[in-house]
């Protein structure tokens, strides 16, 4: 088992970057709510997940090979709440099980707070966008439906095992689980590279993917859906200024939410639950 990769620095200088970071992210994207701006006392703080947890394609440079970024949400939210204690674990290509296998270890008697993005590895969806952005209308289709039956039929029984997983080791924690962007604006008549048939039947597979976790979250006590999808409008691609990752390289960055994408669309969406 992968050792707990908790990271962290001393209290005084955590304290001393707060009100930088505040100011950075109220200047970008908002005045911030004060409650949620201003250090948190008695708050322990696990982050779990896949790459959109870590920060996959927020950065040019991680902090290991989990590809976790200093850009994430969780490790913003970290810095600008100060909790007593905060683990990161999420680890890009994570599906379910690597969560249920690899990341759990810090969760315990006094976690107060759990957030986490999943579900998206366990249906393919990189492979999928891979059929979409290189295949036909129809491959693209295709790989589309498979991914959705694959969500109907199997996601659910896998994200409440690890639901159930998380409470058990954390059960007073309250759970984040938070959604997957809806990736193109359908408004933009012309997209490069990808057809209108493709661009709505991928927003509709996101769509597909957030319903079945949300109904999951909705049959766990303590656990709260908290949707991104609506954030991102204004900044999907097609628009004029994406928060998301097209076709980019490293290939594993593609259609991974970027720095502004963290800040301004998850990071809101994590305080707003936490």
């Amino acid at each position: 088992m992968r050792k707990s990769r908790t990271f962290g620095m001393p209290r005084i200088r955590v304290r001393a970057l707060n009100s930088v970071l505040a100011a950075l992210v109220t200047t970008a994207f908002g005045a911030t709510d004060s409650a949620h701006a201003a250090p948190t006392a008695g708050v322990h703080y696990v982050a779990l997940g896949d790459s959109y947890s870590a920060g996959g394609g927020s950065s040019s440079t991680y902090l290991n090979d989990c590809n976790q970024s200093v850009n994430s949400h969780p490790y913003l939210y970290a810095q600008l709440t100060a909790p007593d204690t905060f683990a990161f674990q999420a680890c890009g290509a994570a599906k379910s099980a690597d969560v249920l296998d690899k990341q759990l270890t810090p969760l315990n008697g006094t976690t107060t707070l759990v957030s986490m993005t999943i579900g998206g590895n366990d249906i393919g969806l990189g492979t999928v966008m891979a059929t979409c952005l290189f295949g036909t209308d129809n491959a693209c289709l295709d790989a589309i439906a498979t991914a959705e039956t694959t969500a109907h039929a199997e996601l659910p029984g896998k994200l409440g095992t690890l639901y159930d997983a998380i409470r058990t080791r954390a059960p007073q924690a309250r759970v984040v689980i938070l959604g997957y962007p809806r990736f193109y604006n359908l408004d933009v008549p012309f997209c490069p590279g990808i057809s209108a048939t493709k661009r709505t039947a991928l927003n509709n597979g996101a769509d597909t993917l957030n319903s079945v976790i949300r109904d999951e979250v909705a049959q766990h006590s303590g656990f709260v859906y908290e949707d991104v999808a609506d954030r991102f409008a204004g900044h999907q691609l097609c628009d004029s200024s994406p928060w998301l990752h097209a076709l980019n390289w490293p290939i594993g960055q593609s259609f991974h939410p970027n720095a502004a994408g963290q800040a301004g669309a998850y990071l809101p969406a994590l305080r707003a639950s936490a």
